[in-house]
């Protein structure tokens, strides 16, 4: 008799999908541009907050998934609008007046 059965079986979820965009974003970042590989890194990790957000967890959710959503959607928008300023110095000057 073995008790696997009674197990659910675990999934992956939307991770490799998450793993191979940061990959390309941090290959990015240091290959190509900077400023673009960061706007896209914190766009990979503000689509894994939303994916987390929606339910999507897979083996690897070991905390709530609204705790997961937030920190990922917060570092993904803290990135993408570093790179923005980077990108765009003038930015600076429209906020800040």
């Amino acid at each position: 008799m073995s008790l696997n059965h009674d197990r659910p079986r675990e999934s992956w979820g939307p991770y490799p999908l998450i793993l191979v965009g940061a990959v390309l974003a941090v290959l990015g970042i240091f290959f190509a541009d900077l400023e673009w590989g960061g706007f896209v890194l914190g766009a990979v990790l503000m689509l894994a907050g939303a994916l987390r957000f929606a339910g999507y967890g897979g083996a690897l959710a070991v905390r709530g998934g609204k705790l997961d959503a937030i920190t990922l959607s917060a570092f993904g928008f803290a990135l993408v609008v570093n790179a923005m300023f980077l990108q765009f110095p003038t930015l600076k000057d429209l906020i800040v007046r």
